[in-house]
């Protein structure tokens, strides 16, 4: 099937969980992939690319046009010049320490949080019980956006999809503003990461099959 057709699919399978799809937006994982599929995302209508790793999307940045670009990945303090400014959006800040990198670089970048609701040791992400006062730090220093987080492995992900909405509820009262994202769901849980109010999902496999480069 062409990604044009598998956006329209998943766009379907939102629908069924009773979501207007048009409120949920779709980052296309180009990770692994080279700059044609990149290309072919953004003629099926997606603009928005999530990469995993700066120096691979900063080189696609370089040939690929009309994109906007968000790192997914985690985000070493090592990379943070690099990465400052060149992306709209960087999902994975997981502690003050790169946060405050980070604003040395560029405080007006976009940012989420990032919180280990899976509470799995090799998923990045802050501890669910400190994702509150790093919350309130982050703000502080960046444009911070909203809250991303990955579901557990081989195991139902609604409860933990269930604890990042209501941590991103008690996020935003206790700044008192809204924080419009809730970044949750990959192509093998984002049915189940829309139900539990996700506005947007990271999807690879689903969009394009098995990585064809790297």
């Amino acid at each position: 099937m062409s990604v044009t057709a598998n956006v329209a699919s998943v766009r379907e399978r939102i629908a069924r969980t009773g979501r207007d799809p048009a409120e949920i937006t779709l980052v296309a994982v180009t990770k692994g992939f080279g700059p044609e599929v990149c290309q072919e995302a953004l003629g099926a209508g997606l603009r928005i690319l999530g990469e995993n790793r700066v120096q691979e999307a900063v080189t696609k940045m370089d040939s690929v046009q009309g994109a906007e670009w968000h790192l997914i990945g985690h985000l070493q303090t090592n990379k943070v010049r690099q990465a400052a400014g060149r992306f709209a959006l960087i999902q994975s800040v997981d502690s003050a320490r790169l946060a405050e990198a980070l604003a040395r670089a560029d405080p007006n970048q976009p940012v989420l949080v990032e919180v280990n609701v899976a509470r799995e040791a090799q998923k990045s992400g802050v501890d669910p019980a400190r994702a509150l006062d790093l919350i309130v730090e982050v703000a502080g220093l960046l444009e911070l956006r909203g809250l991303m987080a990955m579901g557990p492995t081989g195991k139902d992900p609604t409860a933990a999809f269930r604890e990042l909405r209501n941590t991103w509820e008690a996020a935003q009262q206790r700044l008192g503003k809204p924080l419009p994202i809730l970044s949750m769901g990959m192509s093998g849980d984002f049915e189940a990461a829309v139900a539990a109010g996700s506005t947007m999902v990271r999807l690879g496999q689903v969009l394009f099959g098995p990585r064809r480069t790297g």
